[in-house]
C-alpha cells in the first residue's frame, strides 16, 4: 500500500494531527532555517566589518604603521600579535611600493594578492568580507593593510542556535500535545461516537437510538442531521412494519377466503383472480378502465362543469363520426352536434345533482334510421362537477317489444278468431244457402217451379217480371256478395286458429317475387282501375342468395299483400309528378334470407306504424279492407315459417317492409 493510500485512509482525528505535525515541524524548520541565515547574515554585513574597521584604525595609528613599515620582520611580527583574533581570516601589510610585506592566514590557505594592484581583480572572485586600510608614513608614500574576515560564525552562535530550536520544539511538541488533545475532544471524539452509533443503529437495527447533540458546530449540525435521518428511517421503519403487519392479515384473511371459497364455483375464482390481478397492476389502471368504457356497447361522454369533453369511447366516436384527438377539450356541442338540443337538460343535471332521461330519439346511422335512448348522471369528483352522458342503442329492443307485442296480440286473437269463426259460419251458411234456394224457386227453368205455379194457378213470368221491376235480383246478388265477404273475413281468421303443419320445402325467392307481381298487376288493375304497369318496379336481388324453406303459396299470399298495399299508398299520392316505384330486394345475412319491399307512397305516421299488424285495423274507408291482410302476413311469416317480420315507414316518404327467413328448416311445432 502506499503511503498515500495509507495516509487517506487514516481517521479524520489522525489525519487532522499528522497534517498539524507536519504543520509544526515545518514551521520550526523554516524558523530555524530563517534564523540562522539572519544571523549568519549580520555577522557578514555589520559585525565582521565593523570590528575590522575598529581594528584597522589600531594599526594606523602612527606609531604602529611606522613599525609595520619598516621592515618585513616588523610587519610580519604586527600581524603575528592579530592571530588570537577570531573573525580573522588572513591579512596582508603592503609596503609603499604596494608588495607584500607579511601575509596572516588561518584554516585553509588563501589565495592573497601579492600586490596592491591586484587587489580590484581578487575581489571579484572573493566572497568574503575584506577592507583595505592605509597605513600612513611621515615622510613618502602610505603603505596598507588588507584585512580578511572569517566565513565561518562562532561554536558558541551554533550552540545557541541549536538550545533555542530545542526548546522551540519542546514548546511546539507542548503545545501540539495541548491541541491534539483539544481536536481528539472536539472533533475526533465526536465523530468517534457518531461512527460507534451508526456501527450500533447497523448491529441492532434499532433506529430509536439518538446521537447528542454536543456543540453548535459543523459536527453538531451533522448530529443533528444524522438524527433527523434516524427519525426518517424509525417512522420508515414502523411503516413498513405496519404494512408488513397489514400484508400479513391481508394474507391470512385471503387465506381463509380461499380456504371458505374452494368449493366455490369457477365464476367467483375467476372473479378473485381478476381482483387480484388488479390489485397488482395499479400503474394501468387507468388504461384499463379506457380499454372497459371503449368496449361498452353504449356512447359513455363525460364533461366537466362548462360542458367540455372530458372522457370520449370508441362508440361516442362511431356514433358522431368525431374521433378521441378531436373531442377531447371541446365543447360538447361542436364534437356531437346532437346533443345541442339537450344543454339545458345537461347544464339541469350538474346543477340539481339529478339524473335526467330521454326515452326515445331517433337519429341516422349508416342510412336507417335507429332509435337511441339517452341518460344524464350528474358527476362530482375531485376535480369538479360535471355530467356523464349515456347514449344507448335501443333500435333492436324496440323492435323486440313491437314483435312481442304483436306476438300477443296474435295470440289473443287467434283464441278470439276461432270462437268467432265457428259462430260465424253457420249462419252465414245458412244465408248463402237461402239466397241460392230463392233464386233456384224463383226460376222457370226448372220443371218443379212450373208445377207448383201450375197447381196455384200463378204465372212464373209475370213473378220474373215483378221481381226484375222491384230488383229484387240485384238484392238477392248484394245479399250473396256481402254473405261471400263475410266467408272471406271468416276464411282469414279461420287462418289463426288452424294448426300449422306444413312442409316447408326449398323456394326461389326471385321466382315467386316474379309470379306476385303478375298476379297484383293483374288483380289491382281490374279493381282500383290504376295502372300496375306504369309503376317502375326494382329488383335487386342478391346472387348469392340460394333457396330458402318456405311454403310457397303462403309466402305468395304475403308478397301479393305487400305489392296490393304499396300500389295503394303510390296510387293515394297527391303528387303524380313523380313517379311510382316499387323496390324488390333479396339479400343474403346469416342466419336470415332478408326480403325488401318498399315504395314510394303517402307512407304512414308512427302511430298508425305501431298498429299495422293488429287484426281488423285498416286505414281505408269501411268496405274497402278488412284490415286482416297484413295480420295474415305476419302470422305465415312468424308462425309459420319462425321468421320476423317488421316495417318501417315515414309519413309522405314511403314505406319498407322487411321479411326475415331463416335459412334453415325450422323443426316443425303446433301452435297457432
Amino acid at each position: 500500500m502506499s503511503l498515500r493510500q495509507h495516509l487517506e485512509d487514516l481517521p479524520v482525528g489522525r489525519k487532522m494531527l499528522a497534517a498539524l505535525l507536519v504543520l509544526v515541524i515545518a514551521v520550526l524548520l523554516v524558523a530555524n532555517l530563517a534564523f540562522i541565515s539572519a544571523a549568519y547574515w549580520i555577522s557578514q554585513q555589520s559585525m565582521a566589518p565593523q570590528a575590522m574597521h575598529t581594528l584597522g584604525r589600531i594599526i594606523a595609528s602612527p606609531a604602529l604603521s611606522q613599525q609595520a613599515l619598516s621592515s618585513a620582520d616588523q610587519a610580519q611580527a604586527l600581524l603575528k600579535r592579530l592571530d588570537d583574533y577570531p573573525p580573522l581570516r588572513g591579512a596582508v601589510i603592503y609596503g609603499s611600493d604596494g608588495r607584500s610585506l607579511a601575509q596572516l592566514q588561518r584554516g585553509e590557505k588563501l589565495d592573497m594578492p601579492e600586490r596592491l594592484d591586484e587587489l580590484d581583480s581578487w575581489r571579484v572572485t572573493e566572497f568574503r568580507s575584506n577592507q583595505l586600510i592605509e597605513l600612513p608614513q611621515p615622510n613618502g608614500q602610505p603603505g596598507h593593510l588588507l584585512l580578511v574576515a572569517s566565513s565561518e560564525l562562532p561554536g558558541a552562535f551554533y550552540t545557541g542556535t541549536w538550545t533555542a530550536s530545542l526548546v522551540i520544539l519542546i514548546i511546539s511538541a507542548m503545545l501540539w500535545f495541548l491541541v491534539a488533545r483539544q481536536i481528539r475532544r472536539l472533533v475526533t471524539k465526536p465523530i468517534r461516537k457518531l461512527e460507534e452509533l451508526s456501527r450500533q443503529v447497523t448491529r441492532e437495527e434499532n433506529y430509536s437510538l439518538r446521537a447528542k447533540r454536543g456543540n453548535k458546530d459543523e459536527i453538531g449540525s451533522l448530529a443533528d442531521a444524522f438524527n433527523t435521518m434516524l427519525m426518517r428511517i424509525e417512522a420508515r421503519e414502523q411503516q413498513l412494519k405496519r404494512a408488513r403487519d397489514e400484508s400479513q392479515t391481508a394474507f391470512g384473511q385471503a387465506q381463509q377466503l380461499a380456504e371458505e371459497t374452494r368449493h366455490s364455483n369457477r365464476k367467483l375464482e375467476l372473479e378473485v383472480q381478476f381482483r387480484s390481478k388488479i390489485e397488482k397492476k395499479l400503474t394501468g389502471f387507468q388504461n384499463y378502465l379506457n380499454s372497459i368504457i371503449d368496449s361498452m356497447p353504449s356512447a359513455l361522454i363525460a364533461l366537466d362543469d362548462e360542458l367540455y369533453v372530458t372522457q370520449w369511447n370508441q362508440e361516442a366516436s362511431a356514433l358522431s363520426g368525431t374521433t378521441l384527438d378531436e373531442a377531447l377539450n371541446q365543447p360538447v356541442f361542436l364534437a356531437f352536434p346532437h346533443l345541442k338540443l339537450y344543454l339545458n337538460q345537461l347544464k339541469r343535471t350538474i346543477d340539481r345533482h339529478q339524473v335526467e332521461k330521454i326515452e326515445r330519439i331517433t337519429w341516422s346511422r349508416d342510412g336507417q334510421p335507429h332509435h337511441f335512448a339517452l341518460t344524464f348522471y350528474p358527476l362530482t369528483g375531485v376535480s369538479g362537477r360535471g355530467v356523464v352522458i349515456r347514449i344507448d342503442d335501443i333500435t333492436q329492443r324496440l323492435n323486440l317489444e313491437e314483435v312481442m307485442v304483436q306476438s300477443e296480440k296474435m295470440l289473443s286473437v287467434g283464441g278470439l278468431a276461432a270462437g268467432m269463426a265457428h259462430e260465424i259460419n253457420n249462419p252465414l251458411g245458412a244465408i248463402l244457402h237461402n239466397v241460392q234456394n230463392i233464386r233456384r224457386r224463383l226460376s222457370p227453368e226448372l220443371e218443379r217451379n212450373r208445377e207448383i205455379a201450375t197447381q196455384e194457378d200463378i204465372s212464373l213470368e209475370a213473378i220474373d217480371r215483378y221481381l226484375q221491376a222491384r230488383d229484387i235480383p240485384q238484392l238477392l246478388g248484394g245479399i250473396q256478395q256481402a254473405g261471400t265477404r263475410a266467408a272471406k273475413i271468416v276464411s282469414h281468421m279461420l287462418n289463426f286458429s288452424r294448426l300449422s303443419n306444413r312442409q316447408l320445402i326449398p323456394c326461389n325467392l326471385p321466382g315467386l317475387i316474379d309470379q306476385a307481381l303478375e298476379i297484383a298487376s293483374n288483380d289491382f288493375d281490374l279493381t282500383e282501375r290504376f295502372d300496375f304497369k306504369s309503376l317502375i318496379i326494382e329488383r335487386e336481388f342478391d346472387p348469392m342468395l340460394g333457396p330458402v324453406p318456405a311454403t310457397a303459396n303462403e309466402l305468395e299470399q304475403v308478397l301479393l299483400n305487400l305489392l296490393k298495399n304499396a300500389a295503394q299508398a303510390i296510387h293515394q299520392r297527391d303528387d303524380q309528378r313523380t313517379p311510382g316505384q316499387i323496390s324488390l330486394r333479396t339479400r343474403l345475412s346469416p342466419p336470415w334470407a332478408i326480403i325488401e319491399v318498399e315504395d314510394n307512397g303517402v307512407g304512414m305516421p308512427e302511430s298508425v306504424r305501431k298498429r299495422i299488424f293488429e287484426p281488423f285495423f285498416t286505414t281505408k274507408e269501411v268496405g274497402q279492407g278488412t284490415g286482416l291482410g297484413l295480420s295474415v302476413s305476419y302470422f305465415i311469416i312468424t308462425n309459420n315459417h319462425k321468421g320476423q317480420m317488421e316495417v318501417q315507414a315515414n309519413k309522405h316518404k314511403g314505406t319498407c317492409f322487411i321479411l326475415r327467413l331463416p335459412l334453415t328448416a325450422p323443426a316443425q311445432t303446433t301452435g297457432l
